[in-house]
């Protein structure tokens, strides 16, 4: 018996489906005709041991214990899914033959690897496992990816890359939240003071911009503007360019810091000829933005609906598991399969009976259009996130649901439009010697943003800084002389930085490249998934919520007092994404055999030892936490028995 063992129930059902019928279910398996079964994982349905496993006395936290280093790596069920973990045993010390078909990565290799091992089958069965690489659940590509079965040995140091992030994940969250929290409660804080290769990252990133706006210091800046006239009596604006002359006079920004630099300009080019040195006209075209990712979505849900990470998330597992109407929603990829055109009838007529706010949109759609979206190239473990062939009625769906199903619907449907297309126009003119330009961008065809909220030309004005102006600038040719009827001085104010939300947090775990300043760092971070996954990004943040280091006020995302203290507990290199982006350098070493497993864990348990001790040796800093937080009444000898352990 062949036993296919997926990594979730949904890639089961679906690799079930292209096999031999008739079908009978099981409790947590099909069986084919043929005899054969196929079976799934829930996620993980092991996890690592907790330290009271390696020894009974780590049950309680003592700094004496530190570091908690296992010599012997252990794994337990998790309870949660221990039923089907039986369930999946069971099986594979039935089967003659084992296939892997977790999802084409780190992770989907090591989660049904690991089931395997744990169930403790022969070397020669071992020896034999198969691995089937899925990343699109149209039947013909599951057929296809059951045709083409590699030996799974050929990915063990894929596994071994994983298992190497999981066991370094642990050292680094136990050792260190467990000294954290001695320490906080020998100051007399009450509460657990957990640490994360990514949390804490993302709270550094949230104390860091509070004390950005706190401490800035608004300066006054200056513009100059003229108003130009020409010989038909058309008149426009355009703004001064300050000269390399005025660089002393100018921030890091370009803009003018003295008043009266910018007075005397104006003072010098009202009622003055002006001198038309440059004209360009050039046409662009912008191509329908792609489809979602997890994070993606999460941004502009946040941005559109004030939706939080976890909340979008736990709305597309219910159109997703529930209500079957979108695919796979913990996706890193924005493209889709080329299998996956072919269903674009179907799935614009579900968008047409589910969406009825989208029922024009789906008329007016042109399937004919094949954007950038499909390439199989770029496809990785899943494709973007996009509505099914299902459709139902909308009365059944909450309205949090209804507004996500449609943002998606849109951004899918977005592919079947044409490009949105507009001219870039500029006026360079000189006017007593000063150098000002006009810039405009004017709509030349909406395209798919005809498909935004009331479109691109809804609410344009004609402000000379408007991103499309309803009025063109006046057709000028080099040399033409104008008339500067006017000069105008505008006041402004340097603004302080914004508080992070909702979708800027998550913009910027995902962009986290732009906040590390080492080159080679930063390429490396450009070229991952950035700070978290886009299945643990929602969680790490609503920890963060949990251990009360973050708060919210309105929309925007504060750290706390205890959460700004604790950062300042921390050394630099514990706060910074720079770690992040040197295990991930390492990680695909291992998965690319440049790099030994022990290479990367030896040295990361010494570094280990050292933050301790750095951390160990200064317990005065964590004073104050009690004031800011939850004092201890009186000390206990029982530590917390466990803190939830997230990257």
């Amino acid at each position: 018996m062949i036993l296919y063992i997926a990594e979730k129930p949904s890639v089961g059902r679906a690799v079930a489906a292209v096999l031999p019928k008739p079908h009978q279910s099981g409790d947590g398996f099909i069986k084919v005709a043929t005899g054969d079964v196929v079976t799934w994982c829930i996620g993980h349905l092991l996890e690592l041991a907790e330290p009271e496993q390696y020894a009974p006395e780590y049950k309680s936290w003592r700094k004496a214990h530190l570091p908690i280093i296992p010599q012997q790596w252990q794994q337990q069920v998790k309870r949660q899914t221990s039923k089907q973990f039986q369930v999946v045993k069971q099986l594979i010390k039935q089967a003659t033959q084992l296939v892997n078909m977790g999802d084409p990565d780190r992770v989907g290799q090591i989660l049904v690897d690991e089931v395997i091992h744990y169930a403790g089958v022969s070397q020669a069965k071992l020896a034999a496992t198969r691995r089937c690489l899925i990343n699109d659940m149209n039947p013909a590509a599951i057929k296809k990816a059951l045709q083409d079965l590699r030996p799974n040995s050929d990915f063990i140091p894929l596994a071994t890359s994983a298992l190497a992030r999981a066991r370094a994940d642990w050292l680094y969250g136990i050792n260190m939240t467990r000294l954290c929290t001695l320490l906080g409660q020998d100051a007399g804080y009450k509460g657990v003071l957990s640490i994360g290769r990514v949390q804490t990252p993302v709270l550094g990133l949230v104390v860091q911009r509070d004390l950005e706006i706190e401490n800035f210091v608004s300066k006054p800046f200056y513009e100059v503007w003229v108003t130009l006239q020409t010989a038909q009596q058309q008149q426009f604006q355009a703004k001064w360019q300050p000269s390399a002359a005025c660089a002393p006079y100018q921030d890091e920004e370009g803009r003018v810091l003295l008043k009266k630099l910018a007075e005397t300009v104006v003072q010098k080019v009202s009622g003055q000829a002006a001198v038309v040195k440059a004209v360009s006209r050039e046409q662009k075209k912008q191509a329908p933005p792609l489809p979602y990712s997890l994070s993606a979505l999460q941004i502009d849900a946040a941005r559109r609906f004030n939706l939080s990470a976890q909340r979008t998330l736990d709305l597309c597992q219910q159109l997703y598991e529930r209500h079957k109407l979108i695919t796979y929603p913990r996706s890193d990829c924005r493209y889709l399969p080329t299998g996956h055109f072919a269903d674009r009838h179907s799935v614009s007529q579900a968008i047409a009976k589910t969406a009825v706010n989208l029922a024009s949109a789906v008329t007016t759609a042109d399937l004919s259009l094949h954007s950038k979206a499909w390439n199989d190239a770029q496809v990785g473990a899943h494709h973007a996130i996009i509505p099914t062939s299902t459709s139902i009625d909308a009365s059944r769906l909450s309205r949090e649901e209804k507004q996500l199903y449609e943002l998606i619907a849109r951004q899918y449907l977005m592919q079947f439009y044409p490009s949105f297309q507009y001219v870039e126009h500029q006026i360079d003119s000189e006017v007593a010697g000063g150098l000002f330009i006009a810039r405009q961008k004017s709509v030349i065809a909406e395209g798919w943003k005809q498909l935004l909220s009331g479109g691109v030309s809804a609410g344009k004005d004609s402000q000379p800084n408007s991103d499309y102006a309803a009025r063109p600038l006046p057709d000028v040719k080099p040399g033409d002389v104008l008339q500067c009827v006017a000069g105008k001085l505008d006041e402004k104010q340097t603004s302080p930085p914004k508080a992070f939300t909702d979708a800027t947090l998550l913009a910027a775990m995902t962009g986290i490249a732009r906040y590390v300043q080492d080159p080679e760092l930063k390429k490396i971070l450009r070229d991952t998934d950035g700070l978290g996954t886009e299945a643990t990004r929602a969680g790490i943040i609503e920890l963060l919520f949990k251990r009360r280091f973050l708060h919210k006020q309105g929309k925007e995302i504060r750290a706390t007092a205890v959460g700004r203290q604790f950062i300042g507990c921390l050394p630099p290199r514990l706060v910074l994404p720079d770690m992040t982006a040197q295990w991930e350098a390492q990680l695909e070493a291992i998965a690319e055999k440049k790099l030994a497993y022990r290479d990367f864990m030896q040295p990361l348990q010494q570094e280990l030892t050292s933050l301790l001790q750095d951390i160990d040796a200064q317990p005065q800093s964590f004073q104050g936490l009690a004031q800011k937080g939850y004092a201890v009444k009186r000390r206990r000898a029982a530590r917390p028995r466990r803190a939830k352990r997230t990257a």
